[in-house]
């Protein structure tokens, strides 16, 4: 049994892990006869249909690397890829317009609470351009960035005109990337290492300010909880 269990997870580990190998999946599988479809579908579905787990920058990246070596063609990989993701974001995001009201008519719990979604809108308001970007280069971010974005109802004028912008970036950038350096091997290997660097470097002050506030109400937290205590040790005193 335990070999078997073994057996099983180690198939199972070999399968995710040709799921996100986009070369494999673009050359030793049936998508071969369909690279252009399938790169298409793939980013379709990671970014408009709540499923993270499958290659993103990594795809883009060997679809311009293939483009390189003769097909696709660039001139047609990179508008599709473009349309495609704008497409994926702009479901999501009203797949997440949809279920906001279900959301906000939902009673607080432990996991969940109302103040996360208005706090969440008012991110979007404030940051919601860059944020909607660099989420982009964000494996799993990417796929459920939109979903928040439209959950807390943040401007759609102001999501749309981004959301083009990003669309550019990461489904164009990406790919022209691939194009002409697909052959350097540094990059090939590291592609999704090196955006999740530049994302965290753009990021941080964003984090740091997150990291202030969230520092700031632990200590008001004592400070609010301070006045009952004495209250308390008052009302005792009295009687």
């Amino acid at each position: 049994m335990t070999l078997l269990a073994v057996s099983d997870a180690v198939t199972n580990n070999l399968a995710l892990t040709q799921l996100l190998d986009p070369l494999y999946l673009l050359q030793e599988t049936w998508l071969k006869n369909a690279v252009l479809p399938a790169i298409l579908a793939i980013v379709f579905i990671e970014t408009g249909l709540l499923f993270p787990l499958l290659p993103g920058d990594s795809l883009l990246f060997t679809g311009g690397m293939l483009a390189a070596q003769g097909s696709p063609n660039i001139w047609v990989l990179v508008p599709l890829i473009i349309i495609t993701a704008f497409a994926g974001d702009q479901c999501a995001y009203w797949i997440g317009r949809k279920i906001g009201p279900a959301i906000f008519r939902k009673e607080d719990s432990r996991f969940f609470k109302k103040q996360y979604i208005v706090e969440t809108h008012e991110f979007f308001e404030k940051h919601g351009p860059k944020t909607i970007i660099l989420a982009r280069f964000v494996p799993i971010v990417r796929t459920f960035m939109p979903v928040l974005a439209g959950v807390s109802k943040m401007s759609y004028r102001k999501y749309v005109a981004f959301d083009i912008v990003g669309a550019v970036l990461w489904g164009g950038g990406v790919t022209i990337i691939g194009y002409f350096l697909g052959n350097v091997p540094f990059i090939r290997d590291h592609v999704e290492a090196i955006f999740l660097l530049i994302v965290f470097v753009s990021i941080l002050p964003a984090i740091i300010t997150v990291g202030k506030k969230v520092l700031a109400r632990r200590g008001a937290a004592p400070a609010e909880a301070a006045p009952a205590t004495e209250l308390a040790a008052s009302a005792n005193e009295a009687h």
